[in-house]
């Protein structure tokens, strides 16, 4: 139960084979014992104040109707870092599909970003 909420939080659009890989995947990647620690724990992870730190250009792509991470939490870490660039993306997965158009724009951004001129 907690590994189809989990992938319906970070793929609400998956078709079910995207579904079903998704849960075969947490499946075999860690144990619910530590699944569940692992959910606990990342709630307590705050960086925040570390982001002014960071002195390198850096690329915040965050979907607008993520289920998982609120879009206003990519804005923040991306306002937080001196040289950061933001790019919204037109979607509710928090894990992109290949299928989205979203997909294309993050291929894009992360091409442009690291200077890759034949993608």
């Amino acid at each position: 139960m907690f590994r189809q909420i989990f992938t319906s939080l970070f793929i609400p659009d998956a078709n079910a084979e995207q579904t079903r890989w998704f849960n075969d995947l947490q499946k075999i990647t860690t144990s619910p014992q530590n699944a569940y620690r692992l959910a606990n724990i990342f709630g307590e992870i705050d960086v925040r104040h570390l982001l002014k730190h960071v002195d390198v250009p850096a690329l915040v792509l965050h979907a607008r109707d993520d289920a998982r991470v609120d879009f206003t939490e990519g804005q923040e870490l991306a306002s937080g870092i001196r040289n950061a660039k933001f790019v919204p993306l037109e979607s509710r997965n928090h894990i992109l599909l290949g299928t989205e158009p979203a997909w294309d724009v993050f291929l894009r951004e992360v091409r442009a970003f690291l200077g890759d001129k034949g993608g």
